[in-house]
């Protein structure tokens, strides 16, 4: 099953992509898919009803607005360095262990939403990534249960301002964590839609060249591993994201480095998960208001 969300900014209505690629609205249901919806079996339960009313739910037309998949995230978990070459192109030894950080739920946006460079943002970054959703709440989670606590997996643009990553000294998060950062979807794809998320393409163009293109079969810390060694440091909540990391091909690591420019249009996608497409703009103030 593949979960969508449909309408204006906060404002997003539940939806399904049916088997046969069809849009439907599921606000009969009752449910938006959050936190609630997923820690009481909601998949399980949205399953079943679609059995009795699939047939009478409203069709979409697949040119509105997607929002985000999943709502009311508590928070984006991050893993860097998680590619080999990536690692090398990004002047990094290999780690021993995950490097974890996080991002601003606030940086979550809709898959096609553009993508706002911040004020002061000189060296915005791309970076395809597979993310995972959190079912069920996970606390020090072995790694040979890990897969039952994920309700499944998103495409996630892991946008960066290494400006701010790298030069203004802190933490990782100041360069994650702007207005858009964060786009996640088109769809959640339920986890039988993806048997193997170990072997999956990955690819992102910037104005139609490829820049990523790699597989998932290349990551160095794998999803269970990933999983549970998040939750031996915090309390995973149902709706919570996890970023595997990205592979090689991002402009920080080009010689010399190439970075995001307004009018820039960046597509990504993943095997099973659908693609994105961002149009970049600058940042604007927003004018007063009385």
């Amino acid at each position: 099953m593949k979960l969508i969300r449909i309408g204006s900014p906060d404002n997003e209505r539940p939806g399904v992509i049916t088997t046969q690629g069809t849009w439907i609205d599921v606000s009969a249901f009752g449910e938006d898919y959050d936190s609630t919806f997923l820690s009481n079996n909601g998949i399980q339960r949205l399953r079943a009803w679609l059995r009795e009313h699939e047939a009478s739910c409203p069709v979409v037309a697949p040119i509105e607005r997607l929002g985000p998949p999943v709502s009311q995230v508590s928070k984006i978990v991050c893993v860097g360095l998680n590619y080999a070459q990536h690692a090398k192109e990004s002047g990094m030894e290999v780690p021993s262990e995950p490097v974890l950080f996080f991002k601003a739920t606030s940086a979550l946006c809709g898959p096609n939403d553009d993508l706002v460079i911040p004020q002061g943002g000189e060296k915005t970054d791309w970076e395809v990534e597979l993310a995972i959703v959190i079912e069920k709440k996970a606390s020090y989670v072995s790694e040979q249960n890990a897969m039952d606590y994920i309700a499944g997996y998103v495409l996630h643009n892991d946008y960066s301002e290494r400006a701010f990553q790298l030069e203004q000294g802190g933490q990782w998060v100041k360069g994650k964590s702007c207005d858009t950062f964060a786009p996640i979807g088109p769809f959640l794809a339920c986890q039988e839609e993806i048997p193997d998320p170990h072997n999956l393409n990955l690819w992102l163009t910037v104005n139609g060249e490829t820049m990523q293109h790699s597989s998932t079969s290349d990551l160095i810390f794998d999803i269970p591993h990933i999983v549970s060694y998040i939750s031996q440091y915090m309390t995973l909540l149902p709706g919570d994201i996890i970023s595997t990391g990205t592979p090689f091909g991002v402009g920080l690591g080009m010689n010399p480095p190439r970075y995001i420019v307004p009018g820039d249009i960046i597509e990504l996608g993943i095997d099973g998960l659908g693609r994105s497409r961002q149009m970049a703009k600058a940042y604007e103030q927003p004018s007063n208001t009385q």
